[in-house]
């Protein structure tokens, strides 16, 4: 797609941002496998693994690759790397890959160059927002198969001299276009009551932006960024107020794990779906637990933005993660999600040419070139109660 996105700017900065005693990424493949190029062969098998029975080969492990930028949700991968419960190196497996027999090969890169990297079939999975994978799957087959987060005030409108929402009509507010900021805003302002035609959104890099702003820059007044611009720019001026946020669109917009289904169909994606789950989910078990909690949130921190600990605790809560595996699965299958959200979400895309149509989409039933799959989210939460 040619258009900017969310995260960006973040791969610049953070690329070689580790936790002290691990070497940073650049030790790490820049390229990884292919879609079709996993190693190993083997007949594939049924067996029973943490995510429930799958059909994982048995033999040398068969390689896939996930594509992943930083933010909170999705750092988490990395950190998971960092603790040893996976290894994101070619041809070496952390305790959740040999449980599942799958080597998983992470690719960290900027947000564009993940979406790029999927889209041409160099990743078989890729960590994504609702809104930008329904471009993606314009040239591949897609399944989500994991809700990560959800922006619940990490995307805000902030302003200086203009008192309320009807106050800033008319005048520009600076954010990304095309993007999950701009459909924020556009959103926030239609559950206002307001038509955001009356709104004018004016591009700009977000950190550009929230740095203009906190300059007090007399030609940018208001802006629409996400976290830490968001925290940075509250901080920066003391005259700064949030007029809206994402807060106000429970559920909207939502960071993914998708997986094209041609990876899916190969032998071993299903155990590499199970162990992506099985990957997030004891990471969120570990960031939850009182003795871990406060070093995993630091990982997570010292690769998003370098946020430390009290940072990282508010930031968790403006992006709530799907921890509950139970609770995934009531975001994919819920009525809100399938007939509203996603509609909208299409209306959006369609609207300012993300997608030329809207993306036929599905879920569960494999109909569409965008499907929602629960299929994974159930055998982990079968695993949960059998063990």
């Amino acid at each position: 797609m040619k258009m900017k996105h969310r995260w960006n700017w973040l791969f610049a900065t953070l690329a070689c941002t580790c936790l002290a005693g691990i070497g940073c990424n650049d030790s790490k493949p820049s390229g990884g496998a292919s879609a079709g190029g996993a190693s190993g062969g083997g007949a594939a098998t049924t067996r029973t693994v943490a995510g429930g029975t799958s059909s994982a080969p048995v033999g040398k492990p068969q390689q896939f690759t996930l594509a992943w930028s930083e933010y909170p949700s999705w750092s988490i991968f990395g950190v998971a790397d960092e603790v040893g419960m996976i290894n994101g190196k070619a041809g070496e497996m952390g305790k959740i890959e040999k449980k599942h027999n799958v080597d998983i090969v992470l690719q960290l890169a900027g947000y564009d160059a993940c979406i790029t990297l999927y889209g041409n079939s160099k990743a078989d999975a890729v960590c994504i927002t609702n809104i930008d994978i329904l471009g993606a799957s314009g040239s591949r087959n897609s399944v989500a198969i994991l809700p990560t987060s959800t922006s619940a005030g990490a995307d805000a409108c902030i302003a200086a001299g203009i008192g309320s929402v009807d106050e800033l009509a008319g005048k520009p507010t600076r954010g990304l276009e095309k993007s999950v900021s701009q459909y924020a805003f556009d959103r926030c302002l239609e559950k206002l009551g307001k038509n955001p035609a009356d709104y004018p959104f004016a591009n700009m890099d977000p950190e550009q932006a929230a740095q203009a702003f906190q300059g007090k820059d007399a030609n940018v007044t208001s802006i629409m960024v996400w976290n830490p611009f968001v925290m940075q720019s509250i901080r920066g001026r003391s005259d700064a107020k949030v007029l809206f946020s994402s807060d106000a669109i429970s559920e909207e917009i939502i960071d993914m794990v998708v997986v094209g289904k041609d990876a899916l169909d190969r032998p071993g994606g299903k155990a590499f779906a199970n162990a992506v789950l099985e990957t997030f989910y004891m990471m969120n078990q570990r960031m939850n637990a009182p003795q871990t909690s406060d070093e995993t949130l630091i990982g997570i921190g010292a690769r998003f933005a370098k946020l430390e600990l009290e940072d990282m605790k508010t930031i968790v809560q403006q992006t709530k993660f799907y921890a509950d595996p139970a609770e995934a699965k009531r975001l994919f299958t819920s009525e809100k999600f399938q007939k509203e959200t996603m509609p909208t979400v299409s209306k959006f895309c369609v609207k300012y040419g993300l997608t030329p149509t809207p993306v036929e989409i599905s879920y569960g039933d494999a109909k569409g070139v965008m499907e929602f799959d629960t299929r994974y989210l159930d055998a982990y939460i079968e695993s949960q109660v059998t063990k």
